[in-house]
């Protein structure tokens, strides 16, 4: 959050007004680039009527823009250009907006890198946009002039800014044989919004991505060190906690640096994978974590030995060869819990959300996939590309709230299990009442942390997405400051890395006093109701984890 507050926002939005510049020459055979200011500024005019006094014909007319604005350069730091197109549309009794009508746009994008070189380009499409006019006023003739109010609409994205100065040109081609831009009403104006990311902004989260990616690596590998080390193959929890980190390594690693020398323009691509598989790996993870922490204690029957000793062991493979020689059966939710340590057991909870990453991955192929040959594509031009898209927005919001709901009602279901397990604590002695209720109390300060940081990803998720719309949505905005995205970032990188860290198996116990700490032994008429497991899991045979330590999943005293 403090990088965040001094980084900068993370977006500028700049307005442009188009100029009106006239191609005299018909079936040019090259094409010509039109300059709306500059040494080599187009031939202009300012109003369609003072065309018409000049006997110019619409298809004649070129409207130019050129980003940025005048003494002012772009800059690879800027990382992306987003352009939001709107028509300034006057009312005319007898030349009004037809419902449903369409603007067709012959449009060409070139770049060049210094004031003097000549325009290359980089890109020519013909595009449609449906307009969405509303007239708030009498139509009569009292208000003729007066302006539709219209709604924004996608016009380009680039997914890289590699030059200096780029230039649109646009026309308006008319054929009313065709009912080619008939019917679209009396065009005043075209005005455009230019956003791209602010250069301040992209530094420090460049730098952020810089420095989190060998703190990430480095615990990373250091906690699959500590799993191969142990004689046992690693259970299910620790195989998706390597996953989390290297999905997090994956986000992390800053190849953005590359977009800074070189013209990638599929970096915006790139990245939505890198956070959608992010995303699919985490909320996976919450699913599998709770689940492995929703075993009620699985204790095998007691066999009393000679001594007068009890002997309770924990639902460990060597154990359940112990107990069954003795002659003692598991009980049915030990056989659950054996079951509980294989991924296929949560296919129905990790199914979905697979599923729901794909989903994501086709809506964004349909769309920046399309846009590294077409800049000017969008899914939101046509009645079933926006319908379609927002949709897909409101589902991918119901769908997260729905995910964070169910992921709480399996944190209630966990601390219903451990406040049933503190009944036990009052037979125990003073200290080791007071030593579990230490680890029950740094247990569910954990999980109210994995809530935090679900219910903020889930926050997040649904801003993102209303944003990747925002033109559609009216005045209704969502504004993203720094230090709520750098701050998001930051505690994922927090969070992952005190996972790996909790959960790493501890270097202080080995060998013969590991096998001991499958069993639980005690003295039946001194010691009864004192050794008892809080929650339960596979025992580490190799040595306990650091959370399973403070969880209470190794009793010692």
């Amino acid at each position: 959050m403090a990088t965040g507050g001094a980084a900068p926002s993370p977006t500028t939005a700049v307005h442009y007004l188009a100029t009106k510049c006239v191609d005299t020459i018909k079936h040019r055979e090259e094409t010509k680039w039109f300059m709306p200011w500059g040494p080599d500024q187009c031939d202009k005019i300012r109003t369609f009527d003072e065309a018409m006094a000049k006997k110019i014909e619409a298809n004649n007319i070129v409207f130019a823009v050129h980003i940025p604005l005048p003494n002012k350069e772009m800059s690879p730091w800027f990382q992306f250009m987003l352009v939001i197109l709107q028509f300034d549309i006057a009312f005319k009794m007898y030349n009004q907006i037809e419902d449903g009508a369409l603007v067709t746009i012959d449009v060409g994008l070139a770049y060049r890198d210094d004031t003097v070189s000549e325009w290359t380009e980089m890109a020519h499409s013909f595009e449609q946009r449906k307009l969405s006019c509303n007239f708030t006023t009498a139509k009569t003739f009292e208000n003729e002039g007066r302006y539709y109010e219209c709604d924004l609409m996608p016009f380009m994205e680039v997914g890289s800014v590699a030059h200096k100065y780029y230039l649109l040109n646009i026309r308006l081609p008319v054929n009313e044989r065709k009912k080619v831009n008939v019917g679209i009403g009396e065009i005043k104006d075209i005005r455009f919004v230019g956003i791209h990311q602010n250069g301040g902004f992209t530094k420090v989260w460049f730098a952020m991505k810089t420095f989190l990616t060998p703190s990430i690596l480095i615990i990373m590998i250091w906690y699959w060190r500590r799993i191969t080390l142990m004689s046992r193959p690693p259970v299910l929890l620790e195989k998706v906690i390597f996953a989390l980190g290297i999905s997090m390594t994956f986000i992390n690693i800053p190849v953005e640096w590359f977009s800074i020398g070189f013209n990638w323009t599929w970096m915006l691509l790139f990245g939505d994978i890198r956070q959608g598989i992010f995303y699919s790996m985490l909320l996976s993870f919450w699913i599998i974590f709770c689940g492995e922490h929703l075993m009620d204690m699985q204790v095998y029957s007691t066999w009393v030995l000679g001594s007068g000793q009890v002997k309770l062991c924990q639902s460990c493979v060597p154990s359940i060869k112990i107990f069954t020689e003795l002659g003692c059966q598991p009980t049915k939710n030990l056989q659950d819990q054996t079951e509980r340590n294989r991924f296929s057991v949560y296919w129905k909870q990790v199914g979905p959300i697979v599923f729901g990453s794909f989903c994501l991955f086709i809506f964004d192929m349909c769309e920046r996939g399309v846009q590294l040959t077409n800049p000017f594509y969008s899914i939101w031009a046509s009645d079933v590309g926006t319908e379609l898209a927002m949709a897909f927005i409101i589902v991918a919001g119901i769908c997260a709230c729905l995910y964070f709901l169910f992921l709480c009602f399996m944190v209630f279901q966990v601390f219903r299990n451990i406040s049933g397990k503190r009944t036990s604590l009052p037979a125990m002695s003073k200290a080791r009442r007071l030593h579990y209720e230490g680890l029950i109390f740094r247990f569910k300060f954990l999980m109210l942390v994995t809530l935090t940081c679900a219910a903020m990803t889930v926050i997040f998720f649904i801003i993102s997405q209303v944003n990747e719309g925002h033109w559609h949505w009216g005045d209704h905005t969502v504004q993203v400051n720094s230090a709520f995205f750098t701050g998001i970032y930051g505690m994922w990188n927090l969070y992952v890395f005190a996972i790996m860290f909790l959960y790493a198996p501890s270097h202080k116990r080995y060998g013969d006093e590991q096998s001991s700490g499958q069993c639980i032994t005690g003295d039946a008429g001194a010691n009864s109701g004192e050794d008892i497991q809080l929650t339960t899991t596979i025992t580490h045979v190799d040595g306990p984890t650091e959370i399973y330590k403070m969880t209470g999943k190794e009793a010692q005293e």
